[in-house]
């Protein structure tokens, strides 16, 4: 069926069934309360929508770091010391274990 067909067979339908004057009592008030009613405000809906935004955010800052991970960096140490960040790191988390003298 062509949609001008069908435009022409709705519209006749539309002219032989006219609309009543009738309208119920306080009609219009009781759409307009209902429209005024605001529907309560659902907290879980509002933290899913935002955690739903902030997906795209995390999503690139975690691939920027992951690729960052892999890009090899330049020997910060100089060529004539050659030591090992790990026994420099454990040197210095050990540093105070080391003092004899007790503070009192």
């Amino acid at each position: 069926m062509k949609i001008e067909e069908l435009r022409a067979k709705l519209l006749a339908a539309a002219r032989a069934n006219p609309p009543g004057d009738h309208v119920p009592l306080a009609f219009e008030r009781r759409v307009l309360a209902h429209l005024a009613v605001k529907p309560p405000v659902e907290l879980a809906a509002l933290w899913a929508r935002a955690l739903w935004r902030a997906t795209v955010p995390c999503v690139a800052i975690t691939v920027l770091l992951g690729v960052f991970s892999f890009i090899p960096t330049r020997n910060i140490m100089n060529s004539t010391n050659e030591e090992d960040l790990s026994q420099t790191f454990e040197q210095t988390l050990l540093a105070s274990s080391d003092q004899q003298e007790e503070i009192w």
